[in-house]
């Protein structure tokens, strides 16, 4: 090899010999090392493998697009933008490191995937109001949640990973102690599913941070008991903290959170993916809850056998 000269990565869904960069391909796909994704699913794949180091902006284009695929192949690119939290012009740079020429030729792999998945594209244009609740505001408002929610649960129905789901169990029921860690927006799923977890007869400490005390609630956690955490982007909350000392003192993570790019993911040896879908900045936690009341009444079961 001569000097200077770097190895490159094997690509995605490429043959060995178009691992040459072509004098038409963008300079960040050939940094990148992969072939321009064909799919969806093989975008995500790429995403997902942990070899693509994201800048601020870029990371916060991956998260949107991976936890709103719908809204990507509906809308325009201002609007994805405006929902991304982003300028059109990020869009643009992201597709561009995929190899695609911009953002509306990205955007056919998400409206490819969106013809297979029925109901989320079905609940996305549901949320438009129609019939009688056209005129009322707060109707209008209560059908899109609704819709958002509808989007959610079904995604669990099409997308869930059951052998997660089954190891996350068997670890918790096997715990001497359960804590379950969550706070902000995902509080409210960790104190019903603690206040189940204690109707079931199941031992657990619900991580509260009452009085700013979430690491001395922590301070007996041992290798014999497990975290059930619960996190959400933006990932900006005290959970990833707390979840780090329970790992360091050797506890077991099991977490549910919304995408690949959570920091409790490495962290965690099993870990369910359940994205939640908004209307106008107001998200559902219908899923979420769904899976947290699975998980209990399981963990109970599997305990009484």
């Amino acid at each position: 090899m001569a000097k200077g000269e770097q190895r490159e990565r094997p690509e995605v869904g490429a043959t060995p010999g178009a691992r040459h960069r072509k004098p038409s391909e963008p300079a960040g796909r050939a940094a990148l090392g992969y072939t321009k994704p064909r799919t969806y699913e093989e975008l995500r794949a790429v995403i997902s493998s942990g070899t693509v180091n994201f800048p601020k902006r870029m990371r916060q284009v991956a998260i949107f697009l991976w936890q709103h695929p719908g809204d990507v192949a509906l809308g325009t690119i201002s609007r994805v933008a405006a929902q991304a939290g982003v300028q059109p012009s990020t869009l643009v740079r992201f597709a561009q490191i995929f190899g695609f020429a911009g953002f509306s030729d990205f955007q056919m792999l998400f409206k490819e995937h969106l013809k297979g998945a029925w109901p989320e594209g079905h609940a996305a244009r549901s949320a438009e109001p129609t019939g009688e609740a056209a005129g009322d505001a707060d109707l209008r408002f209560m059908h899109g949640l609704l819709a958002a929610a509808q989007t959610s649960l079904s995604r669990i129905g099409s997308d869930f990973d059951a052998a997660s789901f089954e190891r996350m169990v068997a670890l918790l029921a096997a715990a001497d102690l359960i804590y379950v860690i969550g706070s902000k927006r995902a509080f409210p799923v960790t104190a019903y599913v603690s206040l189940t977890l204690s109707q079931q007869g199941v031992r657990n400490v619900l991580v509260d941070n009452v009085g700013s005390n979430a690491l001395d609630q922590i301070g007996c956690i041992g290798p014999n008991d497990m975290v059930l955490a619960v996190s959400f982007s933006p990932y900006n909350s005290i959970t990833p903290d707390l979840v780090a000392v329970a790992h360091e003192r050797g506890a077991k993570i099991a977490t549910i959170t919304d995408s690949t790019f959570s920091p409790l993911v490495k962290l965690s040896t099993a870990w369910i993916e359940v994205v939640e879908s908004d209307f106008a900045g107001f998200r559902s936690l219908s899923a979420s809850l769904t899976v947290g009341m699975a998980l209990v009444h399981a963990v109970a079961t599997r305990r009484a056998a």
